[in-house]
């Protein structure tokens, strides 16, 4: 009898052990978390809420963890976890002042509420949703900012030959802009503009305006607010007796004082005629001795200019070259000092959501894909192991475009759930729906852009550990990974997350020529010089070299900016030596 209970009782256990596993398998299923697609608005001293809520809908109570938090993972605006806000991780600045809305948990909602709103409030925020080894996290955006109200105008009197309006507002923030325009929409300046800020952070404005143009019916005062990009206007019809009438004898006084004034002065030419003829010739001769010795100063000053400025220039060229590496220049500058990398891309290694063109050299996503097994990823046949190479990558960015570039170490695991960290072997940027972003090991780091970039270029220098990323549609630097660890062989990598984004590879070399100009040397035109041997010209007006062009080459072995560098417009970075020595005095 005890024989038969025994295997019972393991059967029994290994069941258990079975629905265990199975239930922990349930709870950490797969969510995704979304947050609201406009920015949140909330006024000085207000109230704001920051909701996010997950799909498919399940109760968030017994999460392992909800975490609202700024640019970087550790500035934690409130976390909850163990089912209790953790106050000891909270950022200073928001103790006190925010509370978890648990209304809605059972819906898979939940919400941060911030109470008495500061101007440093305004920014990102990111809501990170975790269940056991799953995480998700969605993009907010707070907006500080209050529409004040319609403006009061009215005519004040006469003033100044016209007629003088008021315009008078308050409740604004932050600080708003006036304008005045008739009824053409042609704006006007005010003749006097005051703003006052209040005790609540708020501000009141009280402009006016002098009318002296009679056939003006209508005058508008608008005010602005920069940050909401909304406006709230105001009207004023002016009637013609407001304006000063003329008196009648005014112009005959006027035309009768024009009159006398003309005879004096021909009275005067005649008494004053031979007089004015002999000092005519002495006149003429102090004024020769003048401007002789006034050329002789100028000819002396602009040799001593010219002098000074050779010999700073002189500085400024040891300065660039001991400096180049540490700066974060344009794109065109650096370009000098890498060499372009043609790219084909690796169709054996290509998930099947992914389409390569025939010539190898872009990659478009067909349809989404769900499936975690591979992500629809693909790299550059080539790796590199040594020296400084670059490429550009072309995007046809839509609305709502996500994608993810740069290299990743060989024989990284590509599959399933991972991080592009350099951890984990990646150097990555990348867009989403909320903006550009860079992956680092302490999570992601946003960055701040001028313009949405059509073209990223890639700049990789093996050697320092250096991988840097540029907006090529205005030149400007992204992001940079410094000191890297590299080890083995880097593949160019490329992600596409979403169908309305395709990637094209393209490597460009510059080459710049110059024109004499006034005041100094001009960029005529630079030349694109592409990995097929294609030659392309792009023109950038206003580049401009002041004075003369660099002469000879900055260093040995070309290594160094030469004549006809493409980034002659830029300074070094902060690390340049010479910017402590003569930063105003030569480059405007």
């Amino acid at each position: 009898m005890e024989n038969h209970h025994k295997p019972s009782v393991l059967f029994q256990v290994s069941c258990l052990f079975v629905l265990t596993q199975l239930l922990s398998w349930v709870t950490t299923q797969e969510f995704r978390v979304f947050g609201p697609s406009d920015p949140i608005v909330a006024a000085p001293g207000g109230e704001a809420i920051l909701p996010c809520s997950m799909i498919p809908p399940m109760n968030v109570e017994n999460m392992e963890e909800l975490r609202w938090f700024r640019s970087r993972f550790s500035e934690a605006v409130l976390v909850y976890r163990d089912q209790e806000e953790q106050k000891r991780e909270q950022m200073p600045e928001y103790s006190w002042r925010t509370s978890l809305v648990k209304d809605q948990f059972h819906q898979g909602k939940a919400a941060v509420r911030i109470q008495n709103v500061q101007a440093s409030d305004s920014g990102m925020y990111i809501c990170h949703f975790k269940q056991g080894v799953f995480h998700e996290e969605a993009i907010l955006e707070l907006k500080v900012a209050a529409m004040g109200s319609v403006p009061e105008v009215y005519v004040k009197g006469p003033e100044d030959g016209g007629v003088c309006v008021v315009c008078m507002t308050s409740g604004w923030y932050p600080e708003p802009q006036v304008h005045w325009r008739d009824s053409r929409g042609v704006n006007f300046t005010a003749s006097l503009e005051i703003h006052y800020e209040d005790a609540e952070g708020l501000f009141s404005t009280e402009t006016s305006l002098v009318v002296r143009d009679s056939s003006l019916r209508n005058v508008t005062c608008s005010i602005f607010n920069p940050v909401l990009g909304q406006e709230n206007a105001m009207s004023m019809f002016l009637p013609e007796p407001f304006f000063p009438q003329a008196s009648p004898w005014k112009s005959a006084f006027l035309v009768t004082l024009t009159t006398m004034g003309l005879l004096v002065l021909g009275s005067s030419y005649l008494l004053r005629g031979e007089h004015s003829a002999r000092l005519k010739v002495q006149q003429e001769t102090v004024n020769f001795q003048h401007e002789k010795d006034e050329s002789q100063k100028t000819k002396e000053d602009a040799l001593r200019t010219t002098s000074a400025l050779r010999e700073e220039l002189d500085m400024r060229k040891a300065a660039y070259m001991a400096a180049w590496r540490k700066a974060q220049l344009y794109a065109d500058w650096r370009k000098e000092h890498f060499q372009a990398w043609t790219i084909t891309l690796d169709p054996a290694y290509t998930h099947s959501s992914l389409a390569i063109s025939q010539d190898r050299l872009s990659v478009t996503q067909k349809y989404s894909t769900m499936c975690l097994d591979e992500l629809s990823s693909v790299l550059g046949i080539r790796g590199i192991s040594s020296g400084r190479h670059y490429w550009e990558v072309k995007l046809t960015n839509r609305e709502g475009s996500k994608w993810t570039l740069g290299v990743c170490r060989e024989g990284v695991d590509r599959k399933g759930c991972f991080s592009e960290c350099p951890g984990k072997g990646f150097w990555t940027v990348g867009q989403s729906s909320r903006g550009c972003w860079a992956y680092t090991d302490s999570g992601r780091a946003s960055i701040s852009i001028r313009q949405a970039p059509k073209s990223v270029g890639v700049f990789m220098d093996y050697t320092e550990g250096d991988i840097s990323f540029y907006n090529m549609s205005d030149m400007s630097h992204m992001f940079s990974f410094n000191k890297a660890s590299f080890s083995g062989t880097l593949f160019p990598y490329f992600r596409l997350r979403s169908e309305n984004v395709s990637m094209i590879i393209s490597s460009m070399a510059c080459v710049s020529e110059w024109e004499e100009g006034k005041g100094g040397m001009r960029k005529r035109k630079t030349s694109w010089k592409g990995s097929e041997g294609k030659k392309g010209r792009r023109t950038r007006k206003g580049e401009k070299l002041v004075f003369f062009p660099l002469e000879e080459s900055l260093s040995p072995a070309g290594e160094g900016l030469v004549p006809g560098s493409c980034a002659v417009d830029s300074l070094p970075g902060e690390g340049s030596p010479f910017l402590q020595q003569a930063s105003n005095s030569l480059f405007p």
